[in-house]
């Protein structure tokens, strides 16, 4: 199987089916024209330079350099998460930070312990550490924001019932649990939904990619249920831990609801 490598022609070409949503848009009178715009010129240059960040590190290949750009990672990971929720809270950025850097880095631990053998990919970390770490990030990132979202959504909303609770001698615990299952179920959802049609609605990223590179199909086929495992482990531990650091931080030990500290951003 042969390898073909794309040229900056072609990938003009595919940008200008781009035009094709800013027609939709403009149609439907959408006015999503600006933000299309926006997006597709992000999308460019994060990904080139991406790739030349990329390009040099895979140049040296060393360990510090590779684990350097994967706490990079997820820092804005962390970071973008809060990024996409309507309400914030002291300490949120805090309890994302820690829900991203804690299950990511405790997956791609097991995945370059347990899963891949070190002295395969200790030859060439970059090559297996930062793609595992990419696809774990992404997904990580939607189930925090999801879940960051409703939770908050649902304590401003229910705050009549969550109160309610309280008074009735009701523990925090008591009076948060129904949110914090409904946040933690919502961030899971998505990537059950993935694992529910993968290969039957649509072929994963990875494996198409592994498969247009010349890899034999059930070689992708493995790695790729390897990935989704990661990816699923790594978005509910996340979810789970961002919706109960919210929870420490929005209720006090004496059972109280701190409904003040929720503002809009």
């Amino acid at each position: 199987m042969n390898y073909h490598d794309l040229t900056y022609l072609d990938v003009a070409i595919a940008a200008v089916l781009i035009l094709i949503n800013g027609i939709i848009s403009l149609l439907m009178r959408l006015d999503l024209e600006k933000r299309l715009l926006v997006a597709s010129v992000r999308t460019v240059v994060q990904l080139l330079l991406v790739g030349l960040v990329l390009k040099w590190i895979f140049a040296r290949d060393h360990p510090a350099a590779v684990a350097g750009l994967m706490l990079l990672m997820s820092c804005i990971a962390g970071t973008a998460a809060v990024r996409r929720t309507d309400r914030r809270f002291k300490g949120i950025w805090t309890s994302s930070l820690i829900a991203v850097m804690t299950s990511s880095w405790i997956v791609i631990g097991v995945a370059l312990t347990a899963i891949l053998s070190p002295n395969e990919w200790l030859q060439s970390p970059a090559q297996y550490a930062i793609p595992l770490m990419g696809m774990i990030l992404g997904n990580t990132l939607n189930g925090i924001s999801l879940g960051l979202d409703r939770f908050t959504d649902d304590l401003v909303s229910k705050r009549n019932e969550v109160e309610l609770l309280l008074c009735l001698g009701g523990t925090r615990w008591d009076a948060a649990r129904p949110t914090v299952q409904s946040a933690i179920r919502t961030g899971m959802i998505p990537i059950i939904n993935s694992m529910m049609v993968v290969g039957l609605v649509s072929l994963p990223g990875m494996m198409t990619g592994q498969i247009l590179a010349g890899a034999e199909p059930m070689s992708a086929v493995r790695y790729q249920i390897v990935i989704m495992f990661l990816i699923a482990a790594g978005s509910a531990m996340g979810t789970t831990l961002v919706v109960l650091l919210s929870f420490r931080r929005l209720f006090n030990a004496r059972h109280q609801f701190l409904a003040d500290r929720l503002t809009r951003r």
